[in-house]
């Protein structure tokens, strides 16, 4: 290893942040400049406007040319799956309030290009900030890459280009734009470290499909670490340890090759039978945003799409989708998952976050606010043109209808009824349609928990949102750093209103499924298992890992565990007591847990 610089960390420095992309990397430090580019505001005179729109609109094409040429240049059949993340920056640059604002800014304000656009981008960034749910608020990463690139072309700024990486080492970087990780050569990347990011942003999705291990939200470590410095990063944990000793070394190397040799058991998995021992059968699917990540499900295993969010397509544009192009895009997903069911989820927004033409006031907690299916039933008209977009591709393959947020059966027979004007008028229209589309609700309330026999009774299906189910009954916003420790998938609360919705559907006869970040996680595996859920639904890399647990594990077995961990008072307990027999009944999976 290199000699390090003086002013390196002391030996086993261990420092911890965001697992992103699981796997161990064991290499040198290699520092990549990503630092959010530094522009300043000015005053322009009236002559200079014209010609400072022009600037801006020339960093634009400048941009949107960039990022061509990345997509011309992936090779990478893994990454080609997530071209359409380069897409959605090709659109952002097409957008009509980012330009039109900016532009507006330079002549109403009369301030440079680079002013106006900070300004612009500023107010983006407070919209996404006051977003509750995570996958959402992550998309702020995608606003922050495209804005950079613009203020880059703007000051004639050149960032130093990956394919420069010349040696095989663990980058380090401010950020790393989707369009950086798209031009990693896994030769020489075998790991990367960021200040900012989620789990849930694009870098971290690409690097998990790369199978590069990440780390990030480390907050300082582009400016912690010299070049050259040896380190171990733990994707999986978001443990990073600085110039390691030999023991510890060593250690991580035995650690490395085992998940590597895991890895490699896990490809065996994809083709079988999600099932236990003793027969009970799962269906693991997949929860997806866009019709490009259909391809990554079924490589990995899924059977269906267990959560599909509609979002995406209100983003980044001057008006809503049409009913046609809605239409198209359940259509394609729809076909390309046949025979396998899709799950639509209604748009799930709150206030004008992302619907264009939707202009409500600004609320003090949005998180209780105007959200999920209250906002659809309040702008019925985009509701019933979802519905009617979701009906048509209903005749393309297996599509069932989700809706978000339900507290009260008013609220679904509402939803209902819209369904049923929305079947009437495209029969009258000749459009065809089945009439066999299932309707379900998400469970995420507090309130849909403790009636969920009640709501059983209205729909065909339930599934359970774990992430706003616990930040709804704990009262924690895991986004706030002083109660996120209180965010606790296992507290006794949660686990008795997971109990009481799966009691519930089972005694209506219809199905339970899962479709928060607890259904991916292997850990929870043989809880679930014993709750007697009937699907769950994940992001596509966490489909073979659940899979193993499953066919290792017994119906009877997990009942046997939940009814242990019912009697438990603490989550700390609960948590503790469950580690310790997962290590013990599955020791070639989870042996390393620490306790």
């Amino acid at each position: 290893m290199t000699v390090l610089e003086k002013n390196s960390p002391p030996q086993d420095t261990f420092l911890i942040g965001i697992g992103a992309s699981p796997g161990i990397a064991i290499g040198e430090a290699y520092l990549l400049n990503r630092a959010r580019t530094a522009a300043f505001e000015r005053a322009i005179a009236d002559e200079e406007v014209t010609a400072e729109i022009e600037r801006f609109r020339e960093a634009v094409r400048t941009s949107r040319y960039q990022l061509e040429e990345v997509k011309r240049r992936v090779a990478d059949r893994q990454l080609a799956e997530h071209l359409y993340i380069i897409d959605t920056h090709l659109l952002i640059l097409e957008d009509e309030m980012l330009i039109g604002e900016t532009s507006a800014a330079i002549e109403q304000e009369r301030i440079n290009a680079e002013g106006a656009l900070k300004r612009v981008l500023s107010r983006f960034r407070q919209v996404f900030d006051s977003i509750e749910d995570e996958y959402l608020r992550e998309r702020r990463s995608d606003i922050d890459s495209v804005g950079d690139r613009i203020l880059r072309n703007l000051l004639g700024e050149v960032q130093q280009p990956m394919t420069e990486i010349d040696r095989q080492a663990i980058v380090i970087a401010h950020d790393l734009s989707p369009a950086d990780t798209m031009q990693i050569d896994k030769e020489r990347v075998i790991g990367f470290l960021t200040d900012v990011g989620g789990r849930t942003s694009h870098t971290a999705i690409l690097g998990r499909s790369l199978g590069i291990p990440a780390v990030v939200g480390l907050e300082t470590i582009s400016s912690l670490v010299p070049a050259g410095t040896p380190l171990i990063i733990d994707g999986t944990t978001g443990t990073i340890v600085l110039n390691p000793s030999p023991a510890t070394f060593k250690e991580y190397l035995r650690r490395k090759q085992a998940y590597e040799y895991q890895e490699k058991e896990l490809l065996g998995f994809r083709d079988l039978a999600a099932e236990t021992v003793d027969g009970w059968r799962l269906a693991l699917r997949g929860n997806v945003e866009v019709a490009e990540e259909i391809s990554l499900v079924l490589a990995h295993g899924g059977e269906g799409v267990g959560l599909f969010r509609t979002e995406f397509m209100f983003m980044n544009r001057p008006a809503p989708p049409s009913e046609t192009e809605q239409y198209q895009v359940y259509r394609e997903i729809a076909e390309k998952m046949a025979p396998h069911p899709v799950t639509i989820r209604t748009l799930d927004v709150g206030g004008d976050k992302f619907v264009p033409e939707i202009n409500l006031a600004d609320e003090a907690n949005p998180a209780m606010g105007l959200r999920g299916i209250r906002f659809s039933l309040k702008e019925v008209r985009l509701l019933k043109t979802q519905l009617r977009a979701i009906l048509r591709a209903s005749v393309h393959g297996q599509v069932r209808i989700m809706l978000p947020l339900i507290s009260g059966v008013a609220e679904v027979r509402a939803c209902r009824d819209y369904l049923a004007q929305a079947e009437q008028e495209l029969r009258e229209a000749g459009i065809a349609f089945s009439a066999q589309v299932k309707i379900g609700v998400m469970i995420e309330t507090p309130a849909a928990a403790l009636i969920a026999d009640l709501l059983a009774r209205e729909v065909d299906f339930f599934s359970i949102g774990t992430n706003d189910l616990i930040q709804y009954c704990l009262a924690v916003d895991r986004g706030n750093e002083h109660v996120a420790y209180l965010y606790e998938p296992l507290h006794p609360a949660i686990l008795r209103a997971l109990r009481q919705t799966c009691q519930a559907a089972k005694q209506a006869g219809i199905e339970v499924s899962m479709c928060g970040e607890m259904a991916g996680e292997p850990l929870y595996t043989l809880i679930l298992v014993g709750l007697g859920l009937d699907e769950l639904s994940m992001n596509a890399q966490s489909i073979p890992r659940v899979k193993r647990v499953l066919r290792q594990a017994r119906r009877e077995e997990g009942e046997a565990l939940v009814a242990e961990l019912l009697r438990m008072e603490t989550a700390q307990a609960i948590n503790r007591y469950l580690e310790e027999e997962m290590a013990r009944r599955f020791p070639a999976l989870f042996g390393t847990l620490t306790i």
